[in-house]
């Protein structure tokens, strides 16, 4: 090492200092001499002490100048790298589908037949259950008779009447009693049809809340049908990020609870701000063929609001100085050794243990990694790994 000899010459004048002292403290005491003369041999011995310690605080120091390898602070180093970066903002969301419906029945009576269990996949129009019609049906039946007969007068009545031998009168009453009872025909099958529950669209039998033999009402549910081959995941995002969050914007999906994970986008951004939490809805449409999620399942959802390409860099590199700026340790050759500087940088995002910087760093910058938290600005290091 270039400072060797100089270290050497130091610790040679400090020797001969120690040995001065050595030779100048060996001429020993006698017991003539005075107390006058012993305190003027002390006083002397004090300066020579005094004159040797500073002597050697200066060597020290020259030494701890020179011999600076044995005090350099071991780091290692890593590139600054352009990479893609993604941010995400991480809220939850739930399962909904639009085709979710609690039927009721139209008219109230006793539950004579429920024809499907709970889970069975129905058609649209297909009968679901039945209740009590015997007294409509009777009333039909009944009708049934006198529409035939009033058919028939009417008919009668209609051939004499373009045979000019009929009265008007006749005709008239004949065809307002024909039609007066097929009104009330319509009337009673329409009061049938409603007797029985039918599907609304072709779904899955989610829950039945009736029983066969019990009264039900038009207020009292009586099952729930389902589509779950078309939902949609909601969420509510605070409106902070209304403008980073759009229709088309990617999202990453996570149904914990079931082990699924789904790349998707935004369908839908609500236009309504909730005045209670200061928040929008989101709504994220999602084909489900296997029928694997159900609704009001919750969703663990990450939205893509910020991606860019540029320089990314561990996010534990990055600290700040008292005066909360953001800064890094770069390193630059220094002779035979490496100089820290302290670089100050705009962390414009961070995400998952990454930082992207959008100032201050090149994608030659060499930065500090390990030992950036033992180090001082314009410091000399020893770099071990990069």
């Amino acid at each position: 090492m270039k400072h060797d000899p100089i270290i050497k010459q130091m610790k040679t004048i400090f020797l001969l200092f120690t040995l001065t002292f050595v030779v100048s403290c060996n001429t020993g005491v006698k017991e003539s001499q005075s107390l006058t003369d012993l305190k003027i041999k002390k006083a002397s011995l004090i300066d020579k002490m005094e004159t040797i310690g500073t002597e050697l605080k200066k060597v020290e120091m020259a030494i701890s100048k020179l011999d600076t390898l044995k005090k350099l602070v071991t780091v290692t180093a890593i590139k600054a790298e352009i990479n893609n970066f993604n941010h995400y903002l991480e809220v939850q969301g739930t399962v909904k589908a639009d085709q979710t419906i609690e039927l009721h029945a139209e008219m109230g009576g006793t539950v004579t037949a429920i024809l499907v269990k709970e889970g069975q996949n129905v058609s649209k129009g297909q009968i679901l259950a039945t209740l009590d019609s015997d007294v409509i049906d009777n009333s039909v039946l009944q009708l049934e008779t006198q529409l035939a007969l009033a058919t028939t007068t009417y008919e009668r009545q209609t051939r004499l009447w373009e045979q000019n031998i009929g009265s008007e009168i006749q005709y008239l009453q004949a065809k307002a009693q024909k039609e007066s009872l097929e009104n009330n025909m319509k009337s009673l099958k329409a009061q049938a049809r409603k007797m029985k529950i039918t599907a609304p669209f072709s779904g899955i039998i989610d829950q039945i809340f009736a029983k066969t033999g019990e009264l039900t009402s038009p207020q009292m549910p009586f099952l729930r049908l389902v589509n779950l081959n078309k939902v949609y995941v909601e969420s509510e995002v605070t409106e902070t990020y209304l403008k980073a969050i759009k229709k088309g914007t990617e999202v990453l999906l996570n149904f914990s609870s079931i082990g699924v994970s789904i790349e998707s986008s935004i369908s839908q951004v609500g236009n309504f701000i909730n005045p209670n939490n200061r928040s929008f809805k989101t709504r994220i449409d999602l084909e489900n063929p296997n029928n694997e999620l159900k609704a009001n399942l919750l969703a663990d959802i990450k939205i893509n609001d910020f991606k860019a390409t540029g320089i990314v860099i561990p996010s534990r590199l990055v600290q700040k100085d008292s005066n909360d700026q953001t800064f890094v340790y770069t390193i630059e050759p220094n002779g035979s050794n490496h100089k820290v500087i302290k670089t100050y940088i705009t962390e414009a995002m961070n995400y998952n243990n990454l930082s992207f910087i959008s100032e201050g760093l090149l994608s030659t910058s060499i930065l500090v990694d390990k030992g950036a938290r033992l180090i001082n600005n314009n410091e000399d290091v020893k770099l071990v790994h990069y």
